[in-house]
């Protein structure tokens, strides 16, 4: 059994590692057509005026790669195919690491790390609505050149891209899909984890942080089993949360009640 981070052991009777392998080998076993269901559910939330200017605006849309100028609607993402060209004409260029983040919720610290690391280029994909034109807006207020968003589903853009086209995917605190007929989605299965693979560089790295322990451990069951990534500490083991990956207020607020976070990371071969 893998030891748990400090802060707290959240052991519950479905984390049993017997248990969380089966249910990934019942998986492995669902005919191929249900794995193409949608790892995101799309929930209506008040979007205030900031964010609601930035998806409308033709002013923003140099942040926002797909911006339609609509509001409602699922981005369209079959006409992306390079996300180094969007920054062609920046001081990075397209050359500079690039990072992918699935998933950016309201964009906090997506927007802190393209501040503080200028000389990566960074794109953020996101089905949520509010957390797209909040990150737009603020990014147009900064006056960042190196962060842009994208608001579709993140396996249909990965399937679009080049190979080894990416340095770092990152995925934190994705939907843990509590419920045993749900875990199929999940974004971490080896069908998935075989995508982003393929879209990493060699050398590159896949990051997921989760405050749910059963997603933890599943996580690490699965990728510790992939032949091409290396969990970078050591198989069995998660990491401690690198001072780039921002913590999060939620996060604080588990620690404080003794709910601890998981971060893996792991390296393309």
């Amino acid at each position: 059994m893998p030891l748990a981070p400090v802060g707290g052991d959240r052991q519950t009777p479905d984390t049993n590692p017997d248990s969380i392998s089966q249910d990934i080998a019942n998986l492995n076993k669902t005919p191929k057509e249900f794995r193409t269901i949608n790892t995101f559910m799309r929930r209506r939330t008040h979007i205030n005026q900031n964010a609601l200017s930035a998806l409308t605006d033709p002013l923003y849309a140099p942040y926002i790669i797909n911006h339609s100028g609509d509001v409602g609607k699922l981005g369209d993402v079959s006409a992306i195919h390079d996300l180094r060209a969007y920054f062609a004409n920046t001081p990075n260029g397209t050359d500079a690491p690039l990072t992918l983040e699935i998933g950016f919720g309201m964009g906090d610290s997506l927007l802190q790390m393209a501040q503080e690391n200028p000389k990566r280029n960074f794109v953020g994909i996101e089905v949520h609505e509010p957390g797209i034109g909040r990150v737009a807006y603020t990014a147009h207020e900064l006056g960042l050149t190196n962060l842009k968003v994208i608001n579709g589903d993140a396996i249909a853009l990965l399937h679009n891209l080049p190979d080894d086209h990416l340095d770092v995917v990152q995925l934190y605190f994705p939907d843990p899909w509590q419920k045993k007929r749900h875990y199929k989605r999940r974004f971490v299965t080896h069908d998935r984890m075989s995508l982003v693979a393929d879209k990493l560089k060699s050398g590159g790295v896949f990051h997921s942080a989760t405050d749910w322990e059963h997603y933890a451990l599943w996580m690490l069951d699965i990728l510790d089993a992939m032949p091409v990534f290396s969990n970078m500490a050591g198989m069995g083991n998660f990491s401690p949360r690198p001072d780039y990956r921002p913590e999060t207020k939620f996060e604080k607020r588990g620690v404080d009640y003794g709910r601890p976070s998981w971060d893996l990371l792991y390296k393309k071969q």
